[in-house]
């Protein structure tokens, strides 16, 4: 939707305001069963894996200059692409409204207006964000940043001070595998879209590194706010940690702008994806009209657990991703003049499947990994055999 070239710092922005959520947080919380050094080591671990993913497939957009739902079509054709551009707005449309009813839900436990009234005023700002555009936020997006910095490291502090959410001990009820798949669920939800602002880099590998090492660490560093204070409050509900931790204002402007400046890429990304969808659709009126969808379900449905739509993200596009890469990086291939690539959509399928299958195995590195490895094979594998088909029917 914009032209001008992105700077290193200006992505790393972009991906430090993605990583600092309240979605993060609240996801930390499901690790405190595991105790602090356990669940840690599973939210590095899963973390590692999943910003490799999300490096590797930034950096398809950065060297080809293409949208995420662009660079699909590569790999899967020009109508094999529309049904991942359909899966992609789809996701980003839940994800606004899980977004935005999450904020807006901590917000009215600090302040209670109505949730419905947050939910309204996270929405207006998010749509100013998208209407000011990602290369003019400039200032406005660099002031934003440094206050939730400075935020976070007060509730850092808050609940890390006195040592005592380290010491406490376990009470295992989630295996580790299970968890380092929740740390890999939410770069993995990222994946889809990176390629929307890396693609618009003057710096193409250095933006793409520094983008997915920044959203890595402060990703781990919410998890960490989320499982610290989950095991010292015994509180899942970020509105009463934050009371708890004594952030009243403070945490309200964490709970406000880390929903707006994380909500706000997935808005824009949808507007990206629908103008791959649609050519004559404006992409920034369609990401304001994903806003208001995402807007209106969150002030009509519950959508207090959100584990099922990140696992359903992950079988979606974890075989995406893993056939991308296999593609770009080892078989030199581009299918975006075939009308669909019918091989990889097989192969596409059997990956979603296998995903499916894995989530009943508990994996000590998660089942991401496992199905990414075996779909990329099964890519490699048919792509050298297909070759040997044709010349021996050609004998």
């Amino acid at each position: 939707m914009e032209n001008r070239h992105t700077s290193v710092f200006e992505n790393g922005l972009i991906w430090f305001g993605a990583g600092v959520s309240i979605a993060e947080i609240l996801t930390g919380t499901y690790f405190a069963p595991l105790g602090f050094g356990k669940g840690l080591a599973a939210v590095f671990a899963g973390h590692l894996i999943g910003c490799l993913l999300l490096f590797g497939a930034g950096l398809i957009g950065a060297k080809t200059g293409k949208s995420a739902m662009e660079t699909v079509k590569m790999s899967f054709g020009q109508k094999g692409c529309l049904l991942f551009c359909a899966l992609n707005i789809l996701q980003l449309a839940g994800w606004t409204a899980i977004m935005i009813y999450d904020g807006a839900l901590a917000a009215d436990g600090v302040v209670h207006t109505g949730r419905w009234i947050w939910c309204l005023v996270i929405g207006i700002l998010i749509i100013v964000w998208i209407m000011v555009g990602i290369t003019n936020l400039g200032k406005l997006n660099t002031i934003a940043m440094a206050a939730l910095f400075l935020l976070t490291l007060i509730l850092c502090k808050v609940i890390f001070a006195d040592g005592r959410a380290v010491e406490i001990a376990a009470e295992e009820s989630m295996s580790f595998g299970a968890a380092v798949e929740l740390s890999v669920a939410m770069p993995l939800s990222w994946l889809p879209l990176i390629s929307d602002y890396t693609r618009e880099a003057e710096k193409p590998v250095k933006a793409t590194a520094v983008s997915a090492l920044v959203y890595g660490l402060v990703s781990c560093w919410m998890y960490g706010i989320g499982m610290g204070a989950a095991i010292l409050t015994g509180e899942s509900d970020i509105a009463q940690i934050m009371l708890k931790a004594g952030l009243g204002a403070a945490g309200l402007l964490i709970i406000v702008f880390s929903t707006v400046t994380t909500t706000f890429l997935d808005a824009y990304s949808a507007g990206v994806s629908s103008e791959t969808l649609c050519g004559s659709l404006k992409g920034k009126y369609a990401a304001v009209a994903v806003t208001v969808i995402g807007t209106m379900a969150a002030i009509v449905y519950p959508m207090d657990n959100i584990t099922d739509f990140l696992y359903l993200i992950g079988s979606v596009f974890a075989p995406m991703i893993a056939i991308q890469t296999a593609d770009f990086f080892l078989l030199k291939k581009d299918a975006q003049e075939r009308q669909a690539d019918v091989p990889n959509l097989v192969i596409w399928a059997i990956g979603f499947g296998l995903y499916r299958i894995l989530m009943r195995v508990d994996i000590p590195v998660g089942n991401t990994l496992p199905d990414m490895v075996i779909t990329m094979l099964l890519c490699v594998a048919l792509q050298k055999i297909l070759p040997a088909a044709k010349g021996r029917g050609s004998r």
